[in-house]
Parts: structure tokens; sequence; C-alpha cells
């Protein structure tokens, strides 16, 4: 199926690695132009190695109004994001008050203004232009009061929040936005809730994929993890002409976790 991307610019934050990195893969795939947004260098062994890459604070509003002069200027301007940069808090909170408030700040500050940021400098390109499509990473945390990491939670439902009212501004000019939300997925974030699920745990001393196996058993409907490439997959459909009448919803790729009636 083309999905009509062929020769689009499109901005992928957090590009590195993990599900950022599968989306960069796809748009290769579909001949797109991807342009990495990221802070951390790519995970080797993944296509970001090969493509365009700006070091990016997405927390930091003029780090981001500078990539997105550099991108224009150099890539042309972006007809596609895919915001995927995102930050948990470091802590298991079984309870909340587990989590220190000092460890609230940074996740907020890059989760959500950093969606702010990229949002407000993209999308107001994108209006002017009266074209293009916005994909926000979030993830079922951000529907079901999570307790995992509160602070990851809290961010991410705000993502789906925002979202839904930029694809009500933005509707108007023909800019799509809309948000994926993954559930379990095996990504360097999901090891750090392990590593400090164990931390708290000692007497039980499971590996990683024990403790991944038993989670996923006793929530996922389909009891397998997703992998990278199924959320990608998704995302980069939401960004094609195939979706041009999609805007404003929120997608589950989470193997039936979360169901809406």
């Amino acid at each position: 199926m083309d999905l009509g991307l062929q020769g689009k610019t499109a901005i992928v934050t957090g590009g590195a690695s993990g599900i950022g990195a599968a989306v960069v893969h796809l748009l290769q795939q579909e001949q797109a132009r991807p342009v990495v947004w990221d802070l951390q260098p790519a995970d080797p062994g993944t296509s970001s190695n090969n493509v365009a890459r700006l070091s990016v604070d997405v927390g930091d509003e003029e780090s981001v109004q500078q990539a997105w002069r550099q991108t224009v200027s150099e890539y042309g301007p972006a007809e596609i994001l895919v915001h995927c940069a995102a930050v948990g808090s470091g802590y298991l909170g079984f309870p909340w008050h587990n989590v220190p408030t000092s460890a609230w700040h940074r996740v907020l500050q890059v989760n959500i203004l950093g969606m702010t940021n990229v949002a407000t400098v993209v999308g107001r390109a994108m209006a002017s232009s009266q074209h293009g499509a916005m994909v926000f990473l979030a993830s079922v945390a951000g529907q079901i009061g999570s307790q995992t990491d509160p602070p990851y939670s809290a961010s991410k439902a705000a993502n789906i929040n925002f979202a839904q009212c930029l694809a009500r501004d933005l509707a108007p000019c023909g800019v799509r936005v809309n948000t994926v939300c993954p559930g379990m997925v095996r990504t360097p974030l999901n090891q750090s809730v392990w590593r400090a699920w164990a931390d708290q745990n000692p007497q039980e001393k499971l590996t990683y994929d024990e403790w991944a196996d038993r989670k996923i058993q006793q929530l996922v409907p389909l009891g397998r993890w997703q992998k990278a490439e199924d959320i990608a997959s998704a995302i980069v459909f939401l960004c094609s002409d195939r979706a041009s009448e999609i805007t404003g919803q929120t997608l589950n790729v989470d193997g039936g976790f979360v169901m809406h009636s």
C-alpha cells in the first residue's frame, strides 16, 4: 500500500532509539525524509544512524526554535511531525509518595512543556501552509491512572488532552493531529520501570524477562508484548494521506489492555 509519503520531510523527536527509531525506519521505507530531533546518540544498528539528525532538548524552547530554523533551512518545511521524546521519573509509584516531588519537574518539563514547545513552532508553520499531520506518542498509562510512574502517567494524560485541543484548533487549517498510546513495549523506559520495581522488591529477585512475562500475562488479553514496530506502523499510517479523515483521535496499540465501548 502506497501511503503517499515519498519526499515529505518528517520531524521525529526522540527518533534515536525505541519507538522513535522504528518510526524513522518505516518512514525511510516509505521514501519520506525523516529528520531526527534527539539529545541522545542513535542506538547502534538502528536506521537513525543514517538519517539527518539534530541535537535538540525539547524541554528548552530556544533549542526547539533553533532546530526548526535549521530543519527548514537544510531540509525544507516539515509536513509531518512525530513527537516521541519523553522521560520517566525513575521511581516506582506504589504509592505515589514514593516519588519525591523533585522528580516531577523534569518529567513535566520534557513531557508536557516539550510537547508544547514542539507543537507551537511546528503547528504555526503547518497552519500557515494549510497542510500537515502531527502524531504524538502518549501511553495507556495516561488513560488508566497507572500507579507505576505517577509523573509519567499524568504527563501522558496531558499529552492526550492537549493533542485534542490542537486537533480542534488546527482542523480549519487542514492540519490533522492524533495520539498513539502504546501498551507494553520493550523499551529503555520500560526497563527503567523494572529496575525501580526490583529496587523496591529485592526479595523476589525476578529478572527483567521474568518480570515482563508475569506482567504481560496478568494485564494483556493478547498475552504478548507489543513491538516498537507495531506502534510505528500505526503512527506512520496516521501521518499518511490514507488517514486523511482521522483527527483528534487516540489510538491504543496495546494488545487489548485498554478497551473502550
